[in-house]
């Protein structure tokens, strides 16, 4: 590989169509999109100071890299991409992007980051922003923190583990969500998701977890919920904790200590078709 080594690149475009380069402890100061349409590209302790750096790139390997703000848009288009040990201080990063495993990496601003990839990996990432990862296909999650609002709303096929989430009106309008060993706080979790699974899990979530088709929970805690599971269908919940209130469930059974309030005002529900299992009682509606 061609090496560039302590070069501070400037202009649009400076190294476009660069392919086989390895690029240290450089610096791209100014100029858009200066790695367009790169390939085979190792990028190690550089600093992208400007928008647009990675665009259609494919075969790229990232180490000890940082994006200021103004390298906002960096990696839309790319292929074949891995970034670690990298603090990423710019909005919009990835977008239609595919197979991309991150590892060590921290979005300091992730407003509208991840939207419509393909085939993620993400290991030990931490996220501040709204709209991280919506969209997104294939991705699987191990360790990622995020704060902000509407994470992954959009995505089909994700796997996440021992993870934590602040964050409003989590994985709305997804299918094929499973969530292992996870935190999540926040408003109004997942609605209108399809097939949904919490394994091991504690939610927070003001009338969370409604609108949801087939939903499994597994030995969960669901604190300071109220009106969960309005509309779900399909629902096979063993909660650990006490839930403030259930209202509306369509079909399945729901299992807790005890439920401060069953609701059933909608007379369009067949209440027969749900049992709700406490130490108290079994209700079959």
């Amino acid at each position: 590989m061609k090496e560039v080594n302590q070069q501070t690149l400037t202009g649009e475009r400076a190294l476009f169509q660069g392919h086989d380069l390895h690029i240290t402890n450089s610096i791209f100061v100014d100029g858009e999109s200066p790695l367009k349409h790169g390939k085979n590209l190792a990028i190690d302790h550089t600093i992208f100071k400007y928008k647009y750096p990675l665009w259609y790139s494919d075969h790229t390997q990232l180490d000890h890299t940082t994006w200021q703000p103004a390298a906002h848009a960096g990696a839309w288009y790319a292929k074949d991409m891995t970034m670690a040990h990298s603090m990423i201080r710019a909005t919009k990063t990835f977008r239609h992007a595919q197979n991309l495993h991150l590892d060590d990496v921290t979005f300091a601003d992730a407003g509208e980051t991840l939207w419509w990839c393909d085939d993620l990996h993400l290991d030990n990432v931490t996220a501040t922003g709204d709209y991280f990862g919506m969209n997104s296909t294939n991705v699987v999650v191990n360790n990622l923190k995020v704060n902000g609002n509407y994470a992954f709303d959009g995505s089909k096929n994700v796997e996440v583990h021992n993870s934590t989430f602040i964050t409003h009106d989590a994985f709305w309008n997804c299918d094929n969500v499973t969530i292992y060993d996870s935190t999540i706080i926040g408003e109004y979790l997942a609605w209108n998701t399809k097939n949904l699974t919490f394994v091991n899990c504690w939610l927070e979530s003001e009338q969370g977890l409604c609108y949801v088709d087939h939903l499994t929970m597994r030995n969960c805690s669901l604190v300071n919920t109220n009106l969960s599971f309005e509309y779900c269908s399909d629902i096979d919940a063993t909660i650990n904790t006490t839930i403030d209130s259930v209202k509306n469930p369509i079909n399945g059974h729901i299992s807790a200590p005890a439920i401060g309030d069953i609701i059933f005002d909608d007379p369009a529900i067949d209440q027969h078709q749900t049992t709700i299992t406490t130490q108290e009682a079994t209700h079959e509606q």
